[in-house]
């Protein structure tokens, strides 16, 4: 039988709630509720048949798409699906990916972690799961789809240019609270942060799709979504949370695609363009097999090996005072400390960013300093908070600043232990990140604050648990203290 897909605008559709604007929120809720209002005008709709229709509607017709989804309007049964005017207009820009010459990323949308994921890949990987549990079939294209394709591009578009800069940026929202316009840090990559994230959360979806039961059958689309990326902490250690979110996406990118021979896919990927686009003639490009190899290595570092941090811009940080004392890299020291006040452990990207603004405010009011005084503050949400960063002198172990970073964990540890897995986020990963991208000595120490400083910090419980870390060290002595720059104790 002939599919038949019937397509009804209707002129005269109801306004929802943050959609009636022209100038809507640019947030995941908002989307989840435009897709909770076409779930509930077409209840016989498949999520399968949503997602095909959400492509269709943002144009994603592209010759690599086709040849692993098929056209859009490819339904293996007959449905009339009614979008009114409003809810096209807003899937159309939100799904719809591209920068603007004035460096505003559109088809991006913030999240509550904090974080800013594209919406075309995220569909783009449930599509590939749905498909898969429906036919019963393995997930084929999930890699290319979600990630291979822009990586690979990027990486050959800038091949002229060091690794690092073929990746990202990140960016910087209008307001957190009313999301409106994305504005990058600097001049895009085909592989924006948003466009990665947007990867690693569709390959992962669409992952857990393709992988239920057999007797069990796919939620609808918007109960996915939330379940993803609307989970509650609660006060739980995220380490033991077994199901899969956002805040994890790393790892759980990391476990799923870590197995592949990820350089060899995105090669594959590369080449199954040019030849459904016949443009074969780039692969003779001899310069292609080590921009992707050194691309690949740039892309683990970044997204797998480094922990995500929560910028400035999107914490609300108040202006730097003065000028900023860079500093002198790769540092040999890492000092740890506790908050105190506040005096518990933050769950989410709000309590965490309220945090964040209030130790600032302190510092900056009631001590005079220009800035917060950390170089990176840990919540127990997954992410690590930028104080002043990884190139500016902070203030949080006196007479030490220059030497070595200071990274606090958020809350009062004298009598029991950060989370594990905020712990893990600076022993596994912080660290690592920093040595190698030459910020720390190979050979760094690390102490905590009330080794150098007459204090208590980081806490008895906190300061018990690092001494078993490696690296931890007692105060140099004597000579060593030549080696390796000053360790005098002193008091705040």
């Amino acid at each position: 039988m002939t599919t038949v897909v019937l397509w009804l605008f209707i002129v005269a559709g109801t306004c929802y709630g943050v959609l009636c604007s022209e100038d809507h929120l640019r947030d995941m809720d908002s989307f989840i509720s435009a897709v909770e209002q076409a779930e509930e005008s077409n209840p016989d709709l498949s999520p399968l048949a949503l997602v095909r229709r959400l492509r269709r509607t943002a144009g994603h017709e592209d010759p690599l798409t086709l040849h692993f989804l098929g056209a859009s309007n490819n339904i293996s049964h007959t449905h009339t699906s009614v979008f009114n005017t409003t809810l096209f207009g807003f899937f159309d820009k939100a799904i719809h990916h591209f920068v603007t010459d004035r460096g505003e990323e559109r088809g991006v949308v913030l999240t509550q972690d904090g974080t800013t994921v594209a919406i075309a890949p995220m569909l783009l990987g449930i599509e590939v799961g749905l498909k898969a549990k429906l036919e019963g079939t393995p997930p084929l294209g999930m890699f290319p789809l979600t990630l291979a394709k822009n990586l690979g591009l990027s990486f050959l578009s800038l091949q002229d240019f060091p690794p690092a800069q073929r990746l990202g940026p990140d960016g910087c929202w209008d307001n957190v609270t009313h999301p409106r316009v994305f504005k990058l840090s600097r001049v895009p990559t085909l592989a924006t942060d948003a466009l990665v994230n947007g990867g690693m959360d569709g390959s992962i979806l669409g992952m857990d799709l393709a992988t239920l039961a057999p007797s069990e059958q796919p939620g609808k689309l918007s109960k996915v979504l939330k379940g993803y990326y609307n989970h509650v902490l609660e006060g739980q250690d995220l380490g033991v949370v077994s199901s899969h979110i956002s805040p994890k996406r790393r790892e759980i990118a990391q476990a799923l695609l870590g197995t592949l021979d990820t350089q060899r896919q995105v090669m594959e990927t590369l080449y199954l363009v040019w030849r459904l686009e016949n443009t074969q003639w780039i692969a003779k490009d001899t310069g292609v097999e080590k921009a992707v190899r050194d691309g690949m290595l740039e892309f683990v570092h970044r997204y797998w090996d480094c922990p995500p941090i929560i910028p400035r811009c999107q914490w609300g940080a108040a202006p730097y005072r003065g000028s900023p004392f860079p500093l002198a890299l790769p540092l040999p020291f890492l000092y740890i400390h506790h908050t105190y006040e506040p005096n518990r452990p933050c769950h989410s990207f709000r309590q965490c960013s309220r945090s964040m603004r209030a130790m600032q405010h302190f510092h900056q009011e009631d001590r005079g300093w220009a800035d917060i005084g950390y170089s990176f503050v840990v919540g127990s949400d997954g992410y690590i908070y930028e104080g002043r960063g990884w190139h500016h002198l902070g203030t949080h172990t006196r007479g030490q600043n220059s030497y070595g970073y200071g990274v606090a964990f958020i809350g009062n540890y004298s009598s029991s232990l950060p989370s594990r897995h905020a712990l893990d986020l600076v022993r596994q990963h912080l660290a690592k990140c920093a040595v190698d991208a030459g910020r720390l000595q190979a050979n760094f120490t690390l102490h905590g604050h009330r080794q150098l400083v007459d204090t208590s910090c980081p806490g008895d419980a906190l300061y018990s648990e690092i001494r078993g870390w490696e690296h931890f060290k007692q105060p140099f002595t004597g000579n060593q203290l030549m080696e390796k720059g000053p360790m005098k104790k002193t008091s705040m």
